[in-house]
């Protein structure tokens, strides 16, 4: 009797002395857990000046802010590419400047249209050429995107809107001065740029 005793006192110090251990690690992995998770917190918090004064900011994932982006990459080429004056050098710095966000399809549409005259149109009747975006569609699993807007043909008696909607793709690259985002366009084509619109302006 007494020799069942002491072995189930042995059998039950067991058991506490393993869970003790186990809560102990349970504890002391928590405890690293815990303070990785502090720490990492830590280094997302920024202090930015504003005229000398600290001001608490917070870092972002950089994988949260890629389909912003996206867009804001978009919408970047499409204004360099067709907002243009009637000044060659202004129109050819432009042209260059979109065209490091492009692949070659870029380049080939502006062939294009050099090749009908626009640009010499556009020079020679001393047009403005703005464009409006009014919304930019995105999917992430194609790696594909659809622009829709509307293009200004601003003449001396006119103004002219034309729809303006293009396809194309995207794809990550390394971030460059050229290329801020990291992001290129590929396979890149306009799809409608019919007009819908042709206003006279009033002569006084």
């Amino acid at each position: 009797m007494l020799i069942k005793n002491i072995e189930q006192r042995i059998k039950v110090n067991k058991v506490v002395s393993l869970s003790a251990i186990a809560f102990a690690v349970f504890i002391v992995i928590g405890g690293f857990f815990f303070a990785y998770k502090m720490i990492e917190d830590s280094r997302k918090s920024i202090y930015i000046l504003d005229n000398g004064v600290p001001v608490l900011a917070k870092q972002t994932d950089v994988l949260l802010n890629r389909p912003v982006e996206y867009k804001a990459q978009i919408e970047l080429f499409h204004r360099l590419f067709f907002t243009l004056a009637p000044d060659d050098t202004y129109i050819k710095d432009n042209i260059q400047k979109s065209l490091y966000l492009i692949d070659d399809s870029g380049k080939k549409e502006y062939t294009n249209l050099r090749e009908k005259g626009f640009y010499n149109q556009i020079i020679a009747s001393s047009s403005m050429v703005s464009i409006h975006s009014d919304s930019i569609t995105l999917s992430p699993e194609q790696k594909k995107f659809v622009f829709f807007g509307k293009q200004m043909i601003t003449r001396k008696s006119s103004v002219i809107t034309r729809k303006l909607i293009t396809e194309g793709f995207f794809e990550d690259i390394i971030r460059s001065p050229n290329n801020p985002h990291g992001v290129i366009l590929k396979n890149w084509r306009i799809l409608d740029n019919e007009e819908i619109s042709n206003q006279t302006k009033n002569s006084y």
